[in-house]
């Protein structure tokens, strides 16, 4: 069997409900939401579990996911399972240090609660936007938006998917422009503010100042940066990396296309919702990809681990 992949959702994934079962089942994962709780002063358990409005605002809902993905895998390695490489997509990389021993929990908690308060707080409302362009290769999207300012590619999510982000007006000149270049859909984003780009510098620097006292482990389990697609096994790199993170751009589809070139055939989705399990297959139908974000899903892993 080739290597195993743990992978990490980012915002987005979140729905009301999250990661209830586990905690309703496994100390574990008790564990992990009170400890939560405690350390940045909010209920995680009711945004996590309750109808409410915070679960879709940036500012919770990063450590609401951190925190249920965290609570899984806390599970998960109880079993005994480690993985040989961790991703997450751009909040889920911080789930991936967690899991490889780079990061304590403690720390992961209290940086990504200040992370999505810099996020929110980067752009006023409706100055920036995102959009999802569909169907139109890479290339093309890359030449196109060569020529306008103020947008730039956020996330290089899988074949045919690609998502941009900038000011608000020059997103919408480049959907028009993209759309007329041969997309077949341009969605445009229910998001707060325009996630990984230039006008998030600013956030950046303020994470550098909230990561500067954060002690980072050594660590052997390395994980794929969403800046560089590439394996990083050296502790000091990482706080430049996550000050990056923020503002340039996610390289999902070629973090995939490097952990699989490295032997890795089988992916291990942790957390609320399916949308890597989806982007791995469409970047590779080969790969065997699991997911574990409910206690059916985690009963089916642990038979196929059985066989």
């Amino acid at each position: 069997m080739g290597k195993t992949a743990f992978l990490f959702p980012g915002q987005g994934a979140q729905f009301a409900g999250m990661g209830k079962d586990f905690y309703e089942n496994f100390s574990e994962s008790r564990a992990v939401y009170e400890e939560a709780s405690d350390l940045i002063g909010l209920d995680l358990k009711k945004i996590c579990f309750e109808e409410n409005e915070k679960i879709h605002i940036t500012e919770f809902t990063q450590a609401a996911i951190l925190t249920t993905s965290v609570a899984m895998l806390r599970v998960w390695q109880k079993e005994g399972l480690e993985a040989d490489v961790c991703a997450g997509l751009s909040l889920g990389e911080y789930s991936a240090l967690v899991a490889c021993g780079a990061m304590k929990f403690e720390d992961a908690v209290r940086v990504v609660r200040q992370r999505g308060i810099l996020m929110q707080e980067a752009v006023p409302i409706g100055e920036g936007k995102m959009a999802a362009i569909l169907g139109l290769e890479t290339k093309v999207i890359e030449e196109q938006l060569s020529s306008l300012d103020g947008v730039q590619i956020a996330n290089y999510n899988c074949p045919g998917q690609i998502v941009i982000s900038g000011r608000a007006k020059a997103v919408e000149e480049a959907a028009e422009k993209l759309k007329a270049a041969g997309a077949k859909r341009c969605i445009f984003l229910n998001v707060s503010g325009p996630f990984h780009s230039k006008l998030l510098v600013q956030a950046g620097e303020g994470l550098k100042e909230v990561l500067e006292p954060v002690e980072f482990s050594d660590y052997f389990i390395p994980y794929v940066t969403n800046v560089t697609a590439e394996y990083i096994t050296e502790k000091e790199k990482i706080k430049d990396l996550l000050k990056r993170q923020v503002s340039e751009s996610v390289r999902w589809q070629q973090s995939v296309e490097q952990m699989i070139v490295d032997g890795t055939q089988r992916f291990i989705e942790i957390g609320p919702g399916k949308t890597l399990s989806g982007f791995v297959k469409k970047i590779d139908r080969k790969a065997s990809v699991f997911h574990i974000g409910s206690i059916q899903e985690l009963e089916e892993m642990r038979r196929s681990e059985q066989r």
